[in-house]
């Protein structure tokens, strides 16, 4: 992701149950959605696959395109969603490692601080 970027976005559930958001970093935020890091929305109704995304330069469009989907109808957020990833397929799931999904401070003392290497 490029640092001079903002970017509107949909996670969905499995269920599909959508949330739509903004960030000027898509990949931190979906580490955070993912690992259910903030209470909230996200976390209780488990969105956390990347469905649709938009970038823009200047933020204020991207809070401007935010506002506008989240007055949008459901099916409209839909047509949407399936005119770009029409399988619903999660855009980040290659983003992170399952090392990176699941371990916690607890862990610490029980894996080593890098994740293990991927056999070849």
């Amino acid at each position: 992701m490029h640092e001079g970027y903002y970017y509107t976005y949909i996670v969905a559930s499995r269920s599909l149950t959508l949330y739509i958001g903004m960030t000027g970093d898509l990949r931190k935020r979906m580490f955070e959605h993912k690992r259910k890091l903030h209470e909230g929305f996200t976390a209780t109704y488990n969105c956390n696959r990347l469905v649709w995304f938009e970038r823009f330069v200047d933020p204020s469009n991207a809070i401007d395109r935010e506002k506008q989907l989240k007055r949008w109808s459901r099916s409209k957020k839909i047509t949407l969603i399936k005119r770009e990833n029409p399988t619903w397929i999660d855009l980040s799931a290659e983003w992170f490692t399952e090392f990176e999904l699941t371990w916690t401070p607890n862990q610490a003392k029980l894996v080593p601080l890098t994740p293990p290497s991927t056999p070849e």
